[in-house]
């Protein structure tokens, strides 16, 4: 039987390519479905996988990025080149994407699909009080108005989150710099950044709410026992972090994230701690201004990503293990001076940790975000 001509690809029947499309893995047909305009169209009309697995996004030391499946152990490339790009964040399989010059937009891992984004320096002059001007490599000179003299933020300063409804179009996107006290952001249909001031009462002013009862927002873990202090004196610190989560619930977590290496095997060890406020605190006035918080011993059904700062309901299904921890590194939100790349999977119950050895084998990283497609 003669071979097919790959020109008569995209004019297979409807009932094959369903059949094909059934039977893809979630990044596979979204792959199949940007090969020609008839593919498109029967993906449309096909139940596509209902799967949402964690995913990673890689970001090679060489450039580009990669996408990787767990429950696969396979590493895809995106047809789109990302050479020079830097990926801060994502809502879906949206990420928001900053190319060598400062560029900022929108775009479909999946898919070639774009959403160009005004410049930084853009900003309505309505409650700015800084300025930013490119410098010409993707660095920027920020001034107070009525300035004329900066200081320099560079490129790899640069954080961001993105939240894009996918049945809408409809988008939000906050930027700022590393260690600076605004953000800026922007929606669909604006054409210029709007400036936020981080050190300013906002509570009462249109679009904020206060949610705390006291002015001051300072926690207080509980002090270390005897034996962990103990325990301690026999690693060496390398690194630590704190990052702020929101369970499915709305109730807000503190996760302490720390690095050690042991002083007699040199091996390198993580490990997480969960905290919450506790409800008496936060009723009694004398004691809300200085809550102490609790240890949270287990997630229950739910799985925390810290890259996305929310938790999300566990599916052995879709390989969302419970009671765990999604991690990658503790420098996504500022810059940390000890902080590493560190792909794993920690469970709380257990305390065990969870890598994935063919990325190390395979792939020199220099980043990496773990995502939940859309």
């Amino acid at each position: 039987m003669e071979t097919p001509n790959s020109t008569r690809w995209p004019d297979l029947p409807v009932d094959i390519l369903r059949s094909l499309f059934e039977r893809l893995s979630y990044i596979d047909f979204h792959r199949a479905k940007m090969v020609c305009s008839n593919w498109y169209l029967c993906s449309k009309q096909t139940l596509g996988p209902k799967g949402r697995s964690p995913l990673l996004l890689l970001s090679p030391e060489e450039g580009g990025c990669r996408l990787y499946n767990p429950e696969e152990d396979r590493v895809y490339v995106p047809r789109r080149d990302f050479s020079g790009c830097r990926f801060l964040g994502n809502s879906g399989k949206w990420f928001l994407v900053a190319d060598s010059q400062s560029n900022l937009y929108i775009v479909d891992v999946f898919s070639d699909e774009k959403i160009d984004l005004p410049r930084l320096e853009l900003v309505s002059k309505d409650g700015c009080v800084h300025n930013l001007e490119p410098l010409g490599d993707g660095d920027f000179e920020e001034m107070l108005v009525g300035r004329n003299y900066g200081i320099r933020k560079s490129a790899e300063e640069l954080r961001g989150r993105v939240w894009v409804d996918d049945k809408t179009g409809d988008y939000v996107v906050v930027c700022r710099f590393d260690r600076c006290d605004y953000m800026r952001f922007c929606k669909k249909g604006v054409d210029r950044y709007s400036e936020i001031q981080t050190r300013v009462d906002l509570s009462g002013k249109d679009g904020f709410e206060d949610v705390t009862k006291q002015p001051m927002f300072t926690w207080y873990k509980p002090f270390p026992s005897a034996e962990e202090k103990e325990r301690m004196r026999a690693f060496k610190p390398i690194s630590e972090s704190y990052n702020i989560a929101v369970t499915r619930s709305g109730e807000v977590l503190l996760v302490h994230n720390y690095t050690y290496e042991s002083t007699t095997t040199f091996e390198k060890h993580r490990t997480f701690g969960v905290y919450k406020r506790q409800l008496k605190h936060l009723e009694d006035p004398e004691t809300s201004y200085k809550p102490w918080l609790v240890e949270v011993d287990s997630l229950g059904d739910e799985a925390l990503f810290l890259d996305l700062g929310i938790t999300l309901p566990a599916d052995a299904t879709l390989g969302i293990e419970p009671n765990s921890i999604y991690f990658t590194r503790d420098d996504r939100f500022r810059l940390m001076p000890l902080s590493f790349l560190d792909i794993c999977v920690y469970n709380l119950v257990t305390k065990s940790i969870k890598r994935f050895p063919t990325l190390s084998s395979k792939l020199k990283l220099k980043d990496a975000q773990w995502f939940i497609p859309s």
